[in-house]
């Protein structure tokens, strides 16, 4: 099977997520056929204003592709990810997501398509 190639996805619309007035947008791009363990890459962005609180129902991880998000997790752990960091979050975590101003995310999920 050839590979796929998915030129630019940085400057692909990230639509919004349905958080009431929470600033938040997700895009799922690339969704593997494996209906055992699917696997699903995108981009999460998160602008000024209202926290996200999310609980992980799969495994995922995070990479800064721009700006900067501040993640605390349920133990209180906080950290300031910038361009190039990247977070693991365990099945069952639950994180509290905000911004100084944005915050952009390509992600990679053990889930299927539409199931953030």
């Amino acid at each position: 099977m050839p590979m796929k190639y998915y030129e630019q996805i940085k400057n692909q619309e990230i639509p919004p997520m349905d958080t009431g007035d929470v600033p938040a947008f997700l895009v799922d791009i690339v969704i593997s056929e494996d209906t055992e363990k699917p696997i699903t890459s995108g981009l999460f962005r998160l602008e000024k204003g209202e926290s996200l609180t999310y609980t992980y129902t799969y495994h995922e991880m995070k990479l800064i592709v721009d700006g900067t998000l501040i993640i605390e997790d349920e133990t209180g752990q906080k950290k300031t990810g910038k361009v190039g960091d990247l977070f693991y979050f365990n099945k069952g975590t639950t994180v509290t997501f905000t911004t100084p101003d944005y915050g952009i995310g390509f992600f990679v999920g053990q889930r299927g398509e539409g199931e953030a």
